[in-house]
């Protein structure tokens, strides 16, 4: 069982104690009824007491009167400083038994806690609930473990002591209920998806990734994890199949470690490579101290080799001088053996809550604004970057505020062997303005660090619109973009969603007809269906996408709206249009999911004669545009895309969400024209592995 290790410690400390040892400053708990009990009386009275309240509370589940079980519910609980009942661990063979007797305990009154020394402490104990009820009425087994918090003793006995009273405590994990994002991870959402967009459901779900404690008013993540335990008694059984490889558990404070893995080895059939692999390898560390503060950091060291159009598009977004790629989604690379890519990556934040309507995150990452698969706004598509983020929820409100540093890598804005380093602020606000409809207001701008402006902190002003200071800080000062967000519940089962992002503010332009270049707009619709023909949790979905050239660029290329040579929103950049259908079901620890993407894009020719820029890579001026009006998306080399993939995986550890698994991918690009970037090429990719699913990777470029 999950906590069977740190129950046998607990065990064996407390058989170290016996009535006769307990020091005679020591004092039980005291329920109201007990106040006038002797100090000899105040054990029997404490423990008959709490029995006959439980007793009294205790509803027999209908399932185990039908079955006449015999038996018992094993339950660590504490009494906590402030004279709190705690349940540290249940076990029982029904899982309605385990959720009765934390009712039952969740009812209890708080109490006068136990003293050492005259000052209140903490007690643990162990008591065994027998079925039927009645084998209750004839002996009471409560056995207990004083923790003292404050000693009086000399000066070496303090230090001592202060020393050895830092203990474990049985392990419950506070991650469900903690300030920390839930990992970005398609699969890992999918799991409460539904829950979250429930009717009625007051829960913001577009600014992602989502605290744990937001997810756990709407579901519970504890009782998922549960489900799919196993019964294993070993300690190698236990940290591979359910628990957490490290934890640890104080007054007030706990962390836990485990190591990451990415392991995958597969073939591109096209490809003349023998095989094609991925080797990461690292480690997590999470944490918190108090109940609003968190910290996470996790650092990997990777190697990798992927199918040939994938590790193409790396070589295409490499930076200057820094290496011969950017693996997308992670970041730069330098050369592994002949053929490979060595990319380290590290990542973490710190958490805090100063009040139920305000959270801070301070750290490296990356955020998703959204409810579809792509997003026109922010994506998780490009490598980590420094980011501050302030939530504010209240009402029917949340507001999102984020400030990013990010670069710009090429050659050309590179400066004394450092990559140009550029600003961006942004904020969104989303409103469930009925139980079903909800609705939010994005902007952004994006501004460089030109005569030594710097991080401008008229941007840090949370609520004020970004783009009358971008107009007050010259024509080039700054990028704004702004965009809405609309989600419709028609039932619980089928949501509707949408995007709506424009880059360029010129209403004679937008509006005339003439499909100007300045008419950068892009418009994402979509449709999910939860629990598909009443089938649990077979999920379905369907979304379309499309962006016109040249949206999310700029005159001062380095004004544009990416990330170390990649997008920050549609990992395509712009000049595409694409449809997307997705299906996933899962079923206790496994799980499946199908994917097909058919697309149609606009590339440059890249003719050397000819720089024209057709408003598909963001990275290229709009000065380069070759005609005014009749701009259309797909324009310049016109390409079709066909992207499919299959996967089907077990979950190993549902707590880390390691899992083993299988893909392949079936990718068709057909370009009207064939050049040295562009070409015909369909791959086969074939792939197996074992990874720890805290980021999505894209592979559908």
């Amino acid at each position: 069982m999950k906590y069977i290790g740190s129950l046998l410690l607990l065990l064996i400390c407390i058989s170290a104690y016996s009535q006769e040892d307990l020091s005679n400053f020591e004092t039980y708990p005291e329920f109201t009824s007990c106040e006038n009990s002797s100090f000899e009386l105040q054990e029997s009275c404490f423990k008959n007491s709490l029995r006959a309240k439980i007793l009294s509370e205790f509803v027999l589940p209908e399932i185990v009167s039908e079955e006449n079980y015999a038996g018992e519910i094993m339950v660590l609980f504490e009494v906590t400083q402030e004279g709190e009942f705690k349940v540290l661990y249940t076990e029982a063979v029904y899982s309605e038994l385990k959720e009765e007797i934390k009712r039952v305990f969740a009812e209890l009154p708080t109490i006068k806690p136990a003293t050492y020394n005259s000052e209140p402490t903490y007690v643990q104990f162990r008591m065994p609930l027998r079925i039927p009820l009645d084998q209750n009425l004839r002996t009471s087994s409560v056995s207990s473990s004083v923790v003292a918090t404050s000693l009086e003793n000399s000066k070496e006995e303090k230090s001592l002591d202060t020393y050895s009273k830092i203990k474990s405590k049985p392990f419950k994990s506070e991650v469900p209920s903690s300030n920390l994002f839930v990992p970005l991870s398609h699969e890992r959402y999918n799991r409460f998806d539904a829950a979250m967009n429930a009717v009625g459901n007051n829960a913001h779900t577009a600014s992602k990734p989502f605290l744990y404690s937001e997810v756990a008013v709407n579901y519970d993540i504890d009782a998922e994890t549960e489900v799919m335990l196993k019964d294993k008694k070993s300690w190698f059984g236990r940290k591979l199949w359910n628990e957490h490889l490290v934890t640890f558990q104080g007054d007030n404070y706990w962390f836990t470690g485990d190591v990451v893995l990415d392991l995958q080895v597969g073939k591109d059939f096209q490809s003349d490579l023998d095989y094609t692999y991925n080797n990461t390898r690292g480690a997590i560390f999470q944490g918190g101290l108090g109940k609003n503060f968190n910290f996470y950091t996790v650092v990997y060291e990777s190697q990798g080799r992927f199918a040939d159009y994938f590790n193409r598009y790396a070589e295409s977004i490499a930076p200057y001088s820094g290496g011969p790629a950017t693996i997308p989604g992670r970041g730069v690379a330098k050369e592994f053996m002949d053929d490979g890519y060595d990319y380290p990556v590290a990542e973490g934040y710190i958490s805090y809550k100063p009040s139920e309507f305000f959270s801070i995150q301070f750290g490296q990452g990356d955020n998703f604004i959204g409810d579809g698969y792509r997003s026109l706004l922010m994506s998780d598509g490009a490598s980590p970057y420094p980011y501050l983020k302030l939530n504010t929820s209240f009402w029917k409100l949340k507001y999102s505020n984020t400030w990013m540093a990010l670069r710009d890598v090429r050659e050309e804005v590179s400066g004394e062997g450092s990559y140009r380093v550029k600003y961006m602020a942004n904020h969104y606000l989303s409103l469930n303005l009925t139980k079903r409809l909800n609705i939010g207001l994005f902007e952004s701008v994006i501004w460089q660090n030109d005569n030594g402006r710097g991080f401008d902190v008229a941007y840090l002003n949370p609520v004020i619109f970004y783009r009358s200071i971008e107009f007050s800080t010259g024509q080039n000062g700054g990028n704004a973009i702004i965009g809405l967000t609309g989600k419709f519940k028609f039932s619980n089962n089928i949501n509707a969603y949408g995007q709506w992002v424009i880059d360029e503010f010129s209403t004679s332009e937008i509006f005339g007809g003439q499909q100007s270049w300045k008419n950068k707009l892009g418009y994402q619709l979509g449709i999910k269906y939860f629990d598909a023909f009443n089938v649990p949790n077979l999920y379905l979905q369907a979304e379309y996408n499309q962006v016109r050239p040249y949206t999310y660029s700029h005159n001062s290329i380095v004004l544009n709206y990416g990330h170390n040579n990649q997008s920050l929103a549609h990992q395509w950049g712009s000049n595409f249009r694409e449809f997307i259908a997705i299906a996933r079901y899962r079923k206790d620890r496994i799980y499946g999911s199908a994917k097909v993407i058919i697309g149609k894009r606009g590339f440059d020719f890249n003719n050397t004669f000819e720089p024209v820029a057709y408003g598909g890579d963001i990275y290229t001026s709009e000065k380069q545009r070759p005609y005014e009006y009749g701009v259309k998306i797909g324009q310049g080399n016109t390409t079709t895309s066909l992207y499919s993939e299959l996967e089907g995986g077990y979950i190993i550890n549902p707590v880390t969400n390691l899992k083993i698994f299988g893909n392949v991918i079936y990718r068709d690009f057909d370009p009207s024209q064939n050049t040295s970037t562009t070409f015909n090429n369909n791959t086969v990719w074939l792939n197996f592995g074992v990874r720890t699913d805290i980021f999505n990777w894209y592979f559908d470029y």
